[in-house]
């Protein structure tokens, strides 16, 4: 960001005093306080940076006649301060609004990742009373543990950004989460840890309370203070992405009606009697520098909006997770629950950054709509009607489209090389001269900001990109790009809210913002795509065959016995100590034989048949007849 330090650099690199340094510095303090209490007594109360940033702009501007090789005199001073000061007071000047505008924004604005290091930085430096006292304690008696253990309880909760520490409920549903990991009788323990051990399981155990308590609340027992924030940015986010996209709608509609005026007072020089051109262009760099920075913080705003989202998913499945482990247990082992409520911990520090980097960006574009006030004054709806009546407003994407098909033809350029989409793999991401407006058109019609195309084709020169908005512009540029280059730099001298809107940096290196010093010697190369074909000889290096050499192992067995030559010789048999009356060694083994086994066999009884006769039946001499039962059947033992 922009500070009072870098404003008296920019200051000292601007003016020669022809002073020693320290001497200079306070000459420089000196003109700036004068500037600044200029301004306060007609009611204007400006920074330091932005006067720095008008003496700059001054000093730049030929037309005020200050030669920056030449050391600045008394009257140069007078003068200087009274041209600042009538700047600054002129409240109908859009320009004035543009430069307000970017040094506000710089003073405010930060890439995502330092903002959210700065934030992490600042709640650590205001814990670090409340962590030196309990670090530094030596508490002994039983009164002074029981007030350290509050003040461990104080610190989970104002770590944690969960309810306040005064609030009697939710101290004593923090101290029953502390409790269930960390009981006060543990706390001799914790006093003879070394300075850095303590601050390291503090941090812990604030993770696991902060979890404990987020688990309660999801299961309906506790959460008290504990926002929704996951159902806030649910809603914050679309709000605040609807609003910047209505804002930014408004600005595009005023650059187009901007462009399409110029455009005819550039096709007309008629009509720059009647209006005022210089007005229109200074009106249409501040609603571009106004849309420029309503995109960089919409895109925040979107990546906010897919990290939310992300967020969202993963505490519900670590909730649900959570559920599964505890269920209805009363005891978990702390290897399966922590790791969890840690995570649930990070996770809702991550909720409470976004919501605050919303809350920023929100604020931001809110504070930006200030700078458009000049509009209203200088341009009212009606003059604006009727400077459009008969006339076609072209969007920036008509514009594109309209010149879609006019490409350059690189048989027309043997020494520019120009870069297109189909032979750029890294086509979107080139770094574009002037954020994409087309050179030719802004230097030949005394700055006019169009778009260009790069569809058309993009120039490369001297390791630097330029668009245009037709293939004509393109081919002028391209035939003396120096010259264009030259005129613009010339116009952002008489304009210096160009050099920001432009990125004219390199230009003008005392100029350069912050936000924007890291990436003045960050150039993308284009990764150019070329079709190509090679041929490999079938044998590079002359043949080298052995004829010697044989791949069948009997062949080789065959030779080997021939080099052998065993018909002419002799087998000698020795007889040593060792092997002197060995014998043999044998054992006894039985032979395998059949077996069988018999698991169930048939059998049958035999039993007599029944043998009855009866005698007598035939009758006899006597007169009466009987019968006498005679039974024959044989005993069982007997068959």
């Amino acid at each position: 960001m922009w500070n009072s330090i870098s404003s008296f650099k920019l200051f000292s690199a601007t003016i020669q005093t022809g002073m020693p340094p320290t001497q200079a510095e306070s000459v420089i303090k000196n003109i700036i306080r004068e500037i600044g209490q200029e301004c306060a007594a007609h009611g204007e109360i400006v920074s330091e940076t932005l006067v720095a940033f008008m003496v700059k702009a001054v000093v730049l501007d030929p037309s005020n006649g200050f030669n920056m090789d030449r050391t600045l005199i008394k009257s140069d001073v007078q003068k200087l301060v009274k041209l600042c000061v009538s700047r600054l007071l002129d409240r109908k000047n859009p320009s004035l609004d543009t430069i307000k505008m970017q040094v506000y924004f710089d003073m405010n604005y930060t890439s995502r990742e330092e903002f959210l290091e700065e934030h992490h930085r600042v709640l650590e430096s205001r814990l670090g009373s409340v962590l030196r006292e309990i670090t530094d304690n030596r508490a002994c008696a039983r009164e002074e543990l029981e007030s350290l253990y509050r003040k461990v309880v104080s610190y989970m909760l104002l770590r944690s950004g969960l309810g306040s520490p005064t609030d009697i409920k939710i101290v004593r549903e923090a101290t029953a989460a502390l409790q269930s990991v960390f009981p006060q009788a543990e706390l001799g323990t914790f006093l003879s840890l070394s300075k850095k051990d303590k601050e390291r399981q503090l941090k812990d155990l604030s993770m696991l309370v902060t979890g404990i308590r987020l688990f309660n609340r999801d299961c309906g027992k506790g959460g008290e203070g504990i926002d929704d924030l996951p159902a806030i940015l649910h809603e914050a986010i679309p709000a605040t992405t609807q609003h910047i996209d209505s804002q930014l709608q408004i600005a595009q509609d005023l650059a187009y009606s901007y462009t399409a005026i110029l455009e005819k007072v550039t096709k007309n020089p008629l009509m720059s009697k009647e209006l005022q051109p210089y007005m229109l262009k200074e009106a249409l760099y501040n609603v571009r520098q106004y849309e420029i920075f309503l995109q960089i913080i919409l895109s925040d705003i979107i990546t906010c909006a897919q990290e939310v989202e992300m967020m969202i998913k993963q505490l519900g499945a670590q909730l649900e997770q959570l559920k599964m482990t505890v269920k209805s247990k009363t005891a978990v082992p702390t290897s399966q629950v922590f790791p969890i409520f840690i995570a649930l911990s990070s996770l809702w520090t991550s909720f409470q950054d976004e919501t605050v980097l919303v809350s920023v960006l929100s604020n931001l574009t809110a504070h930006l709509e200030q700078f458009l006030g000049a509009h209203e004054l200088l341009f009212p709806e009606k003059v604006m009607q009727d400077l459009l009546n008969e006339m076609t407003v072209k969007t920036d994407m008509y514009r594109m489209k309209e010149h879609m098909e006019d490409r350059v033809h690189l048989v027309d350029f043997r020494k520019q090389e120009w870069l297109f989409p189909e032979t750029t793999a890294n086509f979107d991401k080139l770094l574009i001269q002037y954020r994409g407006f087309c050179a030719y058109t802004f230097a030949t019609t005394d700055g006019l900001l169009l778009p260009g195309n790069p569809a058309i084709g993009i120039l490369k020169h001297k390791e630097k990109y330029y668009t245009f908005s037709t293939r004509s512009a393109a081919y002028s540029f391209a035939e003396n790009p120096e010259i264009y280059i030259d005129l613009i730099r010339e116009k952002a001298k008489k304009n210096a809210e160009l050099i920001q809107l432009l990125e004219l940096h390199q230009h003008f290196e005392t100029l350069i913002p912050y936000s924007q010093m890291r990436h003045v010697d960050k150039h993308i190369k284009p990764i150019t795509k070329n079709e190509t074909s090679t041929q490999t000889d079938t044998h590079i290096l002359p043949p080298t065959i052995v004829t010697s050499y044989e791949w069948n192992e009997w062949e080789l067995r065959r030779k080997a016995i021939k080099l052998a030559n065993l018909r002419q010789k002799i087998t000698h048999s020795v007889q040593t100590d060792l092997s002197h009356m060995r014998r043999e060694i044998c054992s006894q083994v039985y032979p395998s034989k059949d077996a069988s086994t018999q698991s169930m066999r048939e059998g049958s009884t035999g039993v007599p048949r029944p043998q009855i006769y009866i005698a007598g039946l035939r009758g006899g001499q006597a007169k009466t007849t009987y019968g006498i039962r005679v039974n024959l059947t044989r005993a069982v033992d007997e068959t």
